[in-house]
């Protein structure tokens, strides 16, 4: 590994200037389990190394009636450890437990698993699912996308020159809502999925569905909202044959590529499979 600069800015102001005028050549460090690992590799060839974890509104976690916001460094393990989080958002719980061993969990970040922009990332459908907001911080201060917008593809975000993602944010989660993350992996723990799906349901007294979403993981050049599957569930009591549909649905928006950890055609399957069973889940946690 070559000569690097560190730099540990301490506001956003520091941060966004340094990452401006390097540009390209630098990058940023939260929980480093991806970017060191890159460069120690040669897949990323950097200058400077940007350590945001000094800067406050990187670390911030609350989750209260206003909703929850989660920092860019925030490690996994501080939010599937927040029981507030834990009892209101259960379908996050779902993706953060999943992201590598317990090791790489106490460093790795929900912020650096979205800026990484892996197509297969396990925290990204869920995040799609839960409508999460992402503030970003730049040279001519501060702007919002939503997260099923900030990859464009492999590898590659919306972020521009001098820009850093700061935060997540969601709204509060409503009365009999539910969500869940699923992921097929060929061995039990800290492997690449081979699909992931991520969902949320929103019911009415009469466990009618008033809205939901479904995302999808590793079938697309990026995390995939698939906007038509969740509407074709608005208004159905959430029954077999609506399943059936909406996972139909989810299948003919995948455009899934065959590698070594399956073909096409299987994680085209897989996707029906997995969006069915991940919305049965998030439906009993909204009736529960």
């Amino acid at each position: 590994m070559k000569d690097i600069t560190y730099a540990a800015p301490k506001t956003l102001a520091d941060a966004t200037a340094y990452l401006n005028d390097k540009g390209d050549r630098a990058r940023i460090l939260a929980g480093g389990t991806d970017i060191i690992v890159q460069v120690r590799e040669g897949r990323r060839d950097i200058d400077a190394l940007v350590d945001i974890k000094h800067i406050n509104e990187v670390n911030e976690l609350t989750c209260d009636a206003k909703g929850l916001t989660i920092g860019a460094a925030v490690p996994c393990c501080l939010i599937y450890e927040n029981q507030a989080i834990a009892k209101a958002y259960s379908g996050l719980i779902d993706a953060v437990s999943l992201i590598g061993g317990i090791q790489i969990q106490s460093r790795a970040s929900l912020g650096g698993n979205l800026c990484n922009a892996s197509p297969a990332a396990d925290g990204i459908p869920v995040l799609i699912a839960l409508e999460g907001v992402c503030d970003i911080a730049g040279p001519k201060g501060t702007r919002s996308v939503p997260v099923e917008q900030f990859c464009i593809a492999p590898g590659k975000t919306v972020l521009g020159r001098g820009e850093f993602l700061v935060r997540f944010r969601f709204p509060p989660p409503k009365k009999q809502a539910g969500a869940a993350y699923l992921r097929f992996i060929p061995r039990n723990e800290m492997d690449i999925a081979v699909v992931g799906a991520g969902v949320s349901v929103q019911l009415d007294a009469r466990a009618k569905c008033t809205a939901a979403r479904i995302a999808l993981a590793a079938v697309a050049p990026t995390p995939l909202l698939v906007a038509e599957a969740g509407a074709a569930l608005v208004g159905t009591a959430l029954d077999g044959p609506a399943l059936a549909k909406a996972a139909t649905l989810a299948q003919a928006a995948a455009k899934p590529i065959s590698d070594m950890r399956g073909n096409a055609d299987y994680r085209r399957h897989l996707v029906g499979v997995l969006v069915k069973r991940a919305l049965a889940v998030a439906i009993e946690r909204a009736k529960s």
